[in-house]
């Protein structure tokens, strides 16, 4: 495996040098203030992400104004004690994506958001004081107690939300794979924690967060990757 000023060389040589480089990333936000966020703007946040998987992203931005309406801004507490006849009223609305499991999906994550708010003081700052060492263990919990969050959707959320995180897109896992950190897209447990622990140890040589760090790494790779390119974004994807 490359130690992390390698893989910058190989990503500044693509991208015209190194302050071209540096132009293209962005740094998350500090916990702290991520810490202060609305919980709405998380359910916000998962809502959008899960309409906006295998989906025109675009048209997703052009709704949101009416998702927002139509889902009371995303008032945790309010979405929910939605049920059934919410959930009917939502599939005559056409402001939204009328997508039964997606809209039941996000009256299920208001509920986590719900939850999480209750064991934390609020949901923001649990995600803003997970530690940043074990984002993968952040994305298992979210897979788990949220619904229609797995693949990289968590990973989204948390970038979308300025919280320091990777995302694993075709881009980011070419790198991993050409750096023999994986062979394949990581699903299994013990390859997600290969992934941690390579983030983990160039986090450590360079002192820059995972949100650069995944840029860089996708950045780094040419047109011969060993894995298709990634499909649309909403711009916090990495590629």
């Amino acid at each position: 495996m490359h130690d992390f000023d390698a893989i910058f060389a190989m990503a500044a040589k693509r991208k015209g040098g190194a302050a071209a480089l540096e132009s293209l990333l962005v740094k998350p936000m500090p916990a702290a203030a991520l810490a202060k966020v609305g919980d709405d703007r998380w359910l916000a946040a998962m809502a959008k992400a899960i309409f906006q998987a295998g989906f025109n992203w675009q048209v997703v931005d052009h709704m949101w104004p009416g998702f927002e309406d139509a889902f009371a801004h995303f008032d945790p507490r309010r979405v929910a004690m939605y049920h059934e006849d919410d959930l009917n009223r939502l599939l005559g609305d056409k402001r939204v994506v009328r997508n039964g499991p997606k809209l039941r999906a996000v009256m299920e994550n208001a509920r986590f958001i719900v939850e999480l708010a209750g064991e934390h003081g609020s949901a923001a700052r649990f995600f803003a004081n997970w530690p940043a060492q074990n984002l993968s263990g952040l994305v298992e919990i979210m897979e788990k107690r949220g619904s229609r969050l797995g693949g990289i959707t968590a990973q989204r959320v948390l970038r979308a939300m300025g919280r320091d995180a990777y995302i694993l897109t075709p881009d980011v896992v070419a790198r991993l794979i050409a750096e023999g950190v994986v062979k394949k897209q990581p699903s299994s447990r013990r390859d997600r924690e290969a992934v941690q622990q390579a983030f983990n140890a160039w986090a450590e040589q360079s002192g820059r967060s995972f949100t650069e760090i995944s840029r860089v790494l996708a950045m780094s790779i040419g047109d011969n990757r060993p894995i298709p390119e990634r499909g649309a974004s909403a711009g916090f994807d990495d590629s």
